[in-house]
């Protein structure tokens, strides 16, 4: 990449009336400048030279020529290759003329359709000092291979888009500024092709971007834009929004006192980033010791049967403090391709859960970049389980998007209140007919599922699956799931299942599997709490007359 970057960086360029006059100190004068380069038509092998005197876009520069005004092209159907040799780069149309490599080559084509939006003639060309340049991969990340990602495909044949963009603004800013790339990307994220585990997010500032090739990543299934739409058809987004602000005023009184804030940020440190390959990214927390809690549904696609276990086909990591877009303070710690304990159903009747495993070796855990350290696994937060509120305030920490880690105060939707919930949402447009994608997953609303759940509405969406759920007084009691859907009768309502009955599942399957080293770990975990006693020994009780051959139930997937 620095070697093909290298074409784009040259001494600070002056300026004139266009450049701004604090940067007149970086170098640039506003006399004696010179800047040239050639073009030629990717048909034709004669070149032409341009002489720039003052700083101008390429197209700007171009149009200085006969030769290429005879053409009559559109200004928006313009695709500009950096040299010929090796076709690897396109940059726009109001590429800066001074970051092409003096003497540098541009090939033009035309194509039949738009290919750019128009810019705004009256932007300011700063001096290279001033610009960031990075490379978008065209082929996508994340979901995003199968994705259009560009408003004209003609962009496939090139390896990168060049992108520059004035340092301070987002990389979603520049991407838009940038004009050739769909502006219904939503919520999207960035990889480094250099470091996969890097997760950079839209609203991320570009200034350490530079030189870096980058792949642009999607939530899973639609994109948050794509999702909202569905949701909240034509003004409802909006009512939808009153509606919540409605729910905030009954959280606000708890999560506004300090000291609740200050336990859940403390707490929070337990909660990770869980990516399964290149599949899809969810999230976790530790339950106890070394081993995290987060959904089944995560796995669907990537495990395989090995006798009475399950195991991932592909690498799993845990991200650990990923809370800032640098991921200066994160640590990444590998998962071991055996699944614990696992309960899946794809109909949503029943739990959805995996207990995974980190691995202790040193070797298999990444430093935080801050402090090149391996730091301590944070504390387990099952033996903080509680009962689950029938209403009120709650909280979901998780990492929505993949992106950072985040906080959403929350307000229990009781049984009894559920489809007055559900109506005040729908009235405004109960014509239409929308799937909801919370989370990531799709599950029907089944009856016997919405008695067991705990419902509420949150807008942590694609990647949250595997949250916890806290309540007011920061005892853990749920894992954030998924939300309800009908066919006719659309609901926008978020659920998640009680830690009580993942808990209760789980010593059963280590007693019927006699896992006995497990389990007394598990009730050492738990014996300082009151609340987990008695389902403890129920759960002992209930498999105590268990023959040793009793299986041990495998994960559902079909």
């Amino acid at each position: 990449m620095e070697e093909k970057l290298s074409k784009l960086t040259i001494n600070p360029a002056p300026s004139q009336e266009r450049v701004k006059e604090e940067e007149e100190e970086d170098g640039d004068s506003r006399e004696g400048y010179l800047r040239c380069f050639r073009f030629q038509f990717i048909n034709d092998c004669k070149t032409y030279k341009i002489t720039c005197k003052q700083p101008c876009t390429v197209l700007e520069a171009l149009k200085t020529r006969d030769e290429y005004n005879a053409k009559n092209y559109s200004d928006n159907n313009i695709v500009i290759q950096l040299g010929r040799a090796g076709k690897d780069i396109a940059v726009a149309t109001h590429f800066p003329c001074h970051l092409i490599e003096d003497d540098g080559l541009v090939v033009i084509s035309c194509k039949p359709k738009q290919v750019e939006e128009t810019q705004d003639p009256q932007h300011a060309i700063l001096p290279q000092s001033r610009y960031i340049t990075f490379c978008i991969d065209t082929v996508g990340g994340r979901n995003a291979k199968t994705k259009k990602l560009f408003i004209n495909n003609a962009f496939k044949r090139f390896k990168y888009l060049c992108v520059y963009a004035e340092k301070e603004i987002t990389v979603e800013e520049a991407l838009k500024r940038d004009g050739r790339f769909r502006k219904d990307l939503g919520n999207f994220t960035l990889s480094d092709n250099a470091d996969s585990d890097l997760c950079i997010e839209h609203d991320h500032q570009v200034n350490d971007l530079d030189g870096k090739e980058l792949k642009i990543c999607l939530p899973r299934g639609l994109n948050l834009k794509q999702w909202t739409e569905s949701r909240f058809p034509g003004d409802s987004y909006q009512k939808a929004l009153d509606l919540r602000k409605e729910d905030f005023g009954k959280i606000q009184q708890s999560f506004s006192e300090v000291h609740r804030v200050r336990k859940l940020l403390e707490l929070s440190h337990s909660v990770c980033k869980v990516v399964v390959g290149d599949v899809c990214q969810g999230t976790g927390f530790i339950l106890f010791d070394n081993f995290i809690l987060t959904n089944a549904h995560l796995f669907e696609n990537c495990v395989v049967q090995d006798g009475d276990k399950w195991q991932v086909t592909t690498d799993v990591h845990a991200i650990f403090n990923y809370e800032e877009p640098s991921g200066r303070n994160s640590y990444r710690v590998k998962v071991k391709k055996t699944i614990t304990d696992c309960h899946y159903e794809a109909s949503g009747d029943e739990l959805d859960y995996a207990i995974l495993e980190l691995e202790l070796d040193p070797d298999t855990q990444t430093a935080a970049p801050q402090t090149k350290q391996k730091p301590k696994l944070p504390p387990g937060l099952l033996k903080i389980c509680g009962p689950v509120p029938v209403n009120g305030e709650a909280c979901i920490i998780g990492h929505p998007a993949g992106g950072v880690k985040k906080l959403d105060p929350i307000c229990i939707i009781e049984k009894e209140k559920r489809k007055e919930a559900k109506d005040k949402y729908v009235d405004t447009y109960q014509d239409h007919v929308f799937s909801l994608y919370s989370v990531g997953e799709v599950i029907k609303n089944q009856p016997r599922t919405k008695n067991q759940v705990v419902t509420y509405n949150t807008f942590m969406y694609h990647g949250s699956s595997g949250s916890p759920v806290f309540d007011a007084h920061g005892r853990v009691f749920g894992l954030h799931t998924g939300g309800f859907c009908k066919e006719t009768d659309s609901s926008v309502i978020e659920y998640a299942h009680p830690l009580i009955a993942i808990f209760k599942t789980f010593v059963i399957k280590l007693k019927k599997s006699k896992n006995d080293e497990l389990l007394e770990k598990v009730k050492e975990e738990v014996k300082n709490n009151l609340y987990l006693k008695a389902p403890l020994k129920e759960a002992l009780e209930s498999v105590s007359d268990v023959k040793p051959s009793d299986p041990v139930e495998p994960m559902e997937t079909s």
